[in-house]
C-alpha cells in the first residue's frame, strides 16, 4: 500500500510494523563480534537520508556516567560545575539536561543543592534501575523525568538477565506504565543498542513505548545508547551498528519523534563525537555527553567537543559561553585534581600550543595561520608556543610577545638581540642534554640574566 508523504511530496510505501521476535537462543551476531577478534564493520550499501531536526541540544551524565569514573565529587564541586555547564549552555538551555544518581544521601544532597540554584537549565533529571521502587526515590525529590534502564541486546537479556525477549519488554513496559502513571517522564535507555537485535527487539519495543506515550500524553524518551563504542557511521554499514540506521529506524518505523530521541556514545572505538554528531545529522535532537568526555572505560562523548559541534553545524553559538569550557577545564585541574591531558582538544593546556619553529614563525606573522580559530576570544585561551630545541627564534619570539602581553607597537620579532641570545642559551642546554621543555619561569629568568632592563620594559608596555 502507498499514501503521499507531505513532508517528502513523494508517494511511498506505507511503513511496515515490526514485531517482537520471542527467539528460543540468543542473537549474538557473531560474525560480527566473534570476541578473539577485532570487531568488524560489514556493509550492505543500504542508504538513508540525512533528517537534521529543527531543534538539536546537549545533556549531559557527568554526575552519574561520568562520576562512576572518577573519585566521587563533593556536594560544592557538584554544584560548582553545575553553575559553569549552565553558563555553557546559555540562556536557551542548549545544555538542556543533567542526570543524577539519587541513591546515596551525597547524591541527593548535590541534587538538591544544584536546584537551590534557581537555574533553569540543565534542568536536573535522575538515573534509576528498572525497578518500581526506585520511582519512590524520583517522587519524593519531586523530579519530573528519570532515565530507566532497559538493556535490548541479546547479550543483556539472554546471559545477564536471564530473561528471554518477551519476558524483558514486558518488565519493561511494567516499569514504564508505573512511570507514567506516577506521572514521572520515562527516558528509556536502549543499553547496547549496536549489539541488539533491530528488527527483532529494538523497533518493537520502541513502538510499544510510543503507544504508552499517546495513551497517556506524555513524552517517553528514547536514550540510544552505544554501551560499547560499537556504532560507526560509514555510508551504506550494516546494523546493528549503523549509527544513522539506528536513528532513521526509531524514528521512521517506531514513530519516535526526533524531539525524544537521545545519542548516548562511548570511546572505545574513538568514534564518539563523529558517532553523536551523525545522530544529530539523521534525526536525533539530542546528544548526551559528559564533561571532559569522563565516563567509563574510554569515557563518554565530550560536552565541550559538541558545543563547537554545535557552532559549526549551526553557525552559530546560540549564546553558549564558550569561555565557560576553559573554566571548566581549569576547575578539574585545580579544584578536583584530575589531571586534563595538555593536547586534549579545546580544554588542555596545550591544544593550541605549538613547538616546531617553523609553526612558530607563521604564528608570529599571523596567528591565524596555525591557531584553528581565534581560541583568546572564543575559548578565553590564546594561542601558545612551548620553547624547545626546535622553537627557532620565532618560536622565542612568540613566547616573549604571549607571556608579557606585549601590544601591537611593542612587540619584538625574531631579530631582536634579546631573541638571538635566549636561543644561543637555549641551545647550549640541549647539547649538553637537556630533554625537557623550557617552562616560563626559566625563561624569564634567562632575561634577567641576558638584559634585566628589557624585563622592566616588557613590564610597563605588556598586560601580563
Amino acid at each position: 500500500m502507498i499514501s503521499f508523504n507531505n513532508k517528502s511530496n513523494l508517494l511511498e510505501d506505507s511503513v511496515y510494523h515490526y514485531e517482537l521476535q520471542d527467539v528460543k537462543e540468543p542473537k549474538l551476531y557473531r560474525e560480527l563480534f566473534s570476541y578473539d577478534e577485532i570487531p568488524k564493520i560489514a556493509f550492505n550499501n543500504r542508504h538513508v537520508p540525512m533528517n537534521m531536526p529543527e531543534e538539536i541540544w546537549m545533556t549531559d551524565t557527568t554526575f552519574r556516567d561520568g562520576q562512576q569514573s572518577t573519585s566521587p565529587f563533593t556536594v560544592k564541586q557538584i554544584v560548582d560545575l553545575y553553575k559553569l555547564m549552565s553558563r555553557l549552555g546559555g540562556p536557551k538551555g542548549l545544555v538542556r539536561q543533567s542526570e543524577f544518581f539519587v541513591y546515596s544521601k551525597k547524591d541527593r544532597e548535590a541534587l538538591t543543592a544544584c536546584r537551590e540554584t534557581g537555574l533553569r537549565f540543565p534542568e536536573i533529571t535522575s538515573w534509576i534501575r528498572a525497578d518500581e521502587r526506585d520511582f519512590g526515590i524520583v517522587k519524593d525529590l519531586g523530579l519530573e523525568e528519570t532515565g530507566i534502564l532497559v538493556s535490548c541486546s541479546d547479550y543483556h537479556i539472554f546471559k545477564k538477565m536471564k530473561l528471554t525477549r518477551r519476558t524483558a519488554m514486558e518488565k519493561y513496559l511494567g516499569i514504564v506504565k508505573s512511570a507514567l502513571e506516577k506521572g514521572i517522564r520515562p527516558r528509556c535507555h536502549f543499553e547496547d543498542i549496536t549489539r541488539a537485535d533491530f528488527y527483532g527487539f529494538v523497533v518493537p519495543f520502541a513502538t510499544e513505548l510510543m503507544k504508552l506515550s499517546e495513551e497517556s500524553g506524555i513524552p517517553v524518551k528514547i536514550r540510544m545508547c552505544d554501551t560499547m563504542g560499537f556504532g560507526v557511521t560509514f555510508p551504506g554499514c550494516t546494523l546493528p551498528r549503523s549509527v544513522q540506521g539506528i536513528v532513521y529506524g526509531l524514528h521512521h518505523y517506531a514513530g519516535v519523534p526526533h524531539g525524544m530521541l537521545e545519542w548516548h556514545g562511548h570511546n572505545d572505538f574513538y568514534k564518539v563525537v563523529t558517532n553523536a554528531s551523525t545522530a544529530w545529522l539523521y534525526g536525533a535532537s539530542a546528544v548526551n555527553c559528559s564533561l571532559l568526555g569522563i565516563g567509563e572505560r574510554t569515557g563518554n562523548c565530550p560536552l565541550e567537543a559538541m558545543a563547537v559541534e554545535y557552532a559549526s553545524l549551526r553557525g552559530t553559538l546560540d549564546g553558549m559561553d564558550l569561555t565557560a569550557i576553559t573554566e571548566i577545564a581549569d576547575y578539574f585541574e585545580k579544584e578536583i585534581g584530575y589531571p586534563v591531558p595538555p593536547k586534549t582538544p579545546f580544554v588542555g593546556r596545550a591544544f593550541n600550543s605549538t613547538r616546531a619553529g617553523i609553526h612558530a614563525d607563521g604564528m608570529l606573522k599571523d596567528e591565524e595561520i596555525y591557531n584553528i580559530f581565534d581560541t583568546a576570544k572564543i575559548l578565553g585561551r590564546p594561542a601558545r608556543v612551548t620553547v624547545n630545541k626546535t622553537s627557532g627564534l620565532a618560536g622565542i619570539a612568540f613566547w616573549i610577545n604571549d607571556y608579557f602581553g606585549l601590544p601591537e607597537g611593542h612587540k619584538i620579532d625574531k631579530t631582536d638581540p634579546l631573541v638571538a641570545a635566549m636561543k644561543a642559551r637555549v641551545d647550549a642546554e640541549y647539547e649538553e642534554g637537556r630533554s625537557s621543555s623550557f617552562g616560563d619561569d626559566e625563561l624569564e629568568d634567562l632575561i634577567y640574566m641576558i638584559d634585566s632592563k628589557r624585563i622592566r620594559e616588557f613590564n610597563s608596555y605588556g598586560q601580563k
